[in-house]
């Protein structure tokens, strides 16, 4: 079992940045791939980046590429999301989510074990 927690988000204008973090607590989190996902109102959950669980493999949705980064520090137990050039379309609720699949770098929300609470990210225009 791991348990994680998102915590950074908030209401930005866009163009901003924010850098979400995702803290996980329970068994070694360093065997898990990470990703993020997220949700907005009316909506299917989305796959927008993730990283290995080396962090030497990331994968981005297209609608990400070139503004987000996903990066893991294991030592700290902590993934994080850089979100620069915030668009109005970004806003959501982002999920964090830990796999255990030998895939490197899963997109499906099946593919994941744990998840998150979530964390709002509100960009206003």
């Amino acid at each position: 079992q791991v348990q994680l927690v998102e915590s950074g988000g908030g209401l930005v204008q866009a163009g901003d940045s924010l850098r979400l973090s995702c803290a996980a607590s329970g068994r070694t989190f360093s065997i898990y791939h990470t990703g993020w996902f997220r949700q907005a109102p009316g909506k299917e959950r989305e796959f927008v980046a993730v990283i290995s669980r080396s962090g030497r493999t990331t994968d981005y949705a297209d609608s990400v590429k070139g503004r987000f980064t996903i990066s893991r520090d294991n030592a700290k137990n902590t993934v994080y999301l850089q979100m620069n050039s915030l668009k109005p379309e970004d806003t959501a609720v982002y999920y964090c989510a830990a796999a255990m699949t030998s895939v490197a770098t899963p997109r499906r929300s099946r593919d994941f074990n744990f998840w998150g609470q979530g964390t709002q990210v509100t960009v206003s225009s």
